[in-house]
């Protein structure tokens, strides 16, 4: 791939990319932190170029207009919105087509700068959109497009062996019309020759693209799924064929009726259900998890200094948002701090979630005294974070929750997390609640104090200029907190 455009500028100003794909075209304009940038805008197009590709292998004139018509909007809109890099690039379709060098002539005359991607740099993208949303990543990453069907095996990091595949959702119909047997004996083929065969054996199976976010979507209906995201679902290694005999009985009118499944994939899940339950048992994966990050997460990705790159995505957005919406910009920082020393013994993953708890531990203050614990909770639970489950999303929210003095029933929350995890949740929160009133929310008594547990209590330690600070409310919280580890509270001053 040449140079990168979007490395040199990610820090001065708005980033845009227009991905032109075999059943879509999108623009999504980017903001905010180069580890994990909000995002400011995002339209889709679906402009079909890929259909006439698998029809007679020539892009659809219709098509391109469309096409056309819609990358002039997104050119205009990315100007408007002051977008200081703009970057373009096509994949399967306009690779394949026997027209699209034409095609991709008549887009650079319209000022636009287009890349094709190679099915290679298109596979290595997907990849790396993976690890940017699950920086441990380890096993095979699927993206499914149109045109075409991607696969990369990802680990430490980086993004090792990838191969393309001309089984894109679009062309699969075509394919199952041969016979009953017909997709599979063309897929394990492919598959076998490429050497892809049992390389993803015992490994998550990481999934990219529409159409197998919508399989999501189904299946997240299917089973009732506590929260509506797609991004982070995971399905275990049969649920590929389940939802193959589903499609095969369900009423389309049903499927239109499930909540956020777009009408526009409905035609193509079958297909798309077919692909999946082959390629997964042929690799031979453990599981399947969804990415709601792509190609277009790759580019940027990939465009990083490997120092950003090697950052928590969780712990950057919520550092970034405690931020913005906490009074104090290192409470949380320091908080975590603080509080560490009571939970030595968690495992590096919790330890993580607890880091994220604190730096989000100030967002309640904005809303009324009433709703600062149901604030705690919907920043946890609703927030735009990568690098989370759902269940850590619920650990984070009932902290936060407990945090801000909440003591409601949370069904949901019940839902989410093990007992054992809503009482580890409950000592972080209580724990954040001491901390907070004590310090009043400003860095000094964080750093002069220090809390520790021996086997009778938890143990408070001021330093004798500070003894005025434990007061009747920083006692009262002490004793819960202590309570809560089945300890006494100890003041040493």
């Amino acid at each position: 791939m040449a140079a990168n455009p979007l490395s040199a500028v990610r820090e001065a100003g708005r980033v845009a990319i227009i991905d032109i794909g075999s059943n879509s075209i999108r623009l999504v304009i980017y903001d905010g932190p180069a580890r994990i940038p909000s995002i400011l805008f995002n339209e889709k197009v679906l402009a079909g170029l890929g259909t006439g590709v698998a029809r007679d292998g020539a892009l659809d004139p219709d098509a391109m207009e469309r096409a056309l018509a819609s990358l002039s909007r997104f050119a205009r809109l990315a100007d408007q919105m002051h977008v200081a890099t703009l970057r373009t690039v096509a994949t399967a379709a306009v690779r394949e087509a026997s027209n699209g060098a034409a095609f991709l002539a008549r887009i650079r005359a319209t000022g636009l700068s287009v890349e094709l991607l190679s099915g290679e740099e298109e596979a290595a993208m997907a990849g790396y959109g993976v690890l940017a949303a699950f920086p441990g990543a380890e096993g095979i990453v699927g993206d499914l497009g149109g045109g075409s069907l991607e696969l990369v095996r990802v680990a430490g990091g980086e993004v090792h062996e990838r191969v393309s595949f001309p089984f894109g959702v679009m062309r699969i119909a075509r394919i199952r019309a041969a016979g009953p047997r017909a997709l599979d004996r063309t897929v394990g083929k492919a598959m076998a020759k490429a050497g892809w065969e049992g390389r993803g054996a015992g490994l998550p199976f990481y999934l990219v693209g529409g159409s197998w976010r919508a399989l999501a979507r189904l299946d997240m209906h299917l089973h009732d799924a506590p929260l509506p995201m797609i991004h982070h679902h995971r399905m275990d290694a049969g649920a590929p064929a389940h939802l193959v005999r589903v499609l095969a009985q369900i009423d389309k009118r049903r499927l239109r009726a499930i909540p956020g499944l777009s009408g526009a994939r409905v035609a193509m899940l079958p297909e798309a259900a077919a692909l999946l339950s082959l390629v997964a048992r042929r690799l031979g994966s453990s599981e399947l998890i969804v990415s709601g990050y792509g190609l277009r997460e790759g580019l940027l990705h990939h465009s990083l200094p490997p120092a950003i790159r090697a950052q928590d995505p969780l712990i950057c957005a919520t550092r970034e948002e405690g931020a913005r919406q906490g009074r104090f910009a290192e409470h949380g920082d320091l908080l975590h701090r603080w509080i560490a020393p009571l939970f030595a013994d968690e495992p590096p993953e919790e330890a993580r979630l607890r880091h994220a708890t604190c730096l989000l531990a100030d967002v309640g203050w904005p809303a009324h005294p009433e709703f600062r614990a149901d604030r705690g909770l919907e920043t946890a639970l609703q927030g735009n974070w990568v690098g989370v489950d759902p269940r850590g999303r619920g650990v984070m929210a009932r902290a936060l929750y407990t945090s801000f003095g909440g003591d409601r029933p949370m069904p949901l929350l019940d839902r989410l997390c093990t007992p054992a995890e809503r009482a580890m949740a409950d000592r972080w929160g209580l724990a954040i609640r001491l901390g907070q009133r004590l310090s009043g929310g400003v860095a000094g008594p964080l750093t002069t104090s220090r809390v520790s547990l021996d086997p009778q209590a938890l143990i408070l330690h001021l330093a004798a200029e500070d003894r005025a600070l434990y007061g009747e409310a920083v006692e009262r919280r002490h004793r819960l907190l202590a309570a809560a580890f089945d300890r006494k509270a100890l003041l040493v001053a």
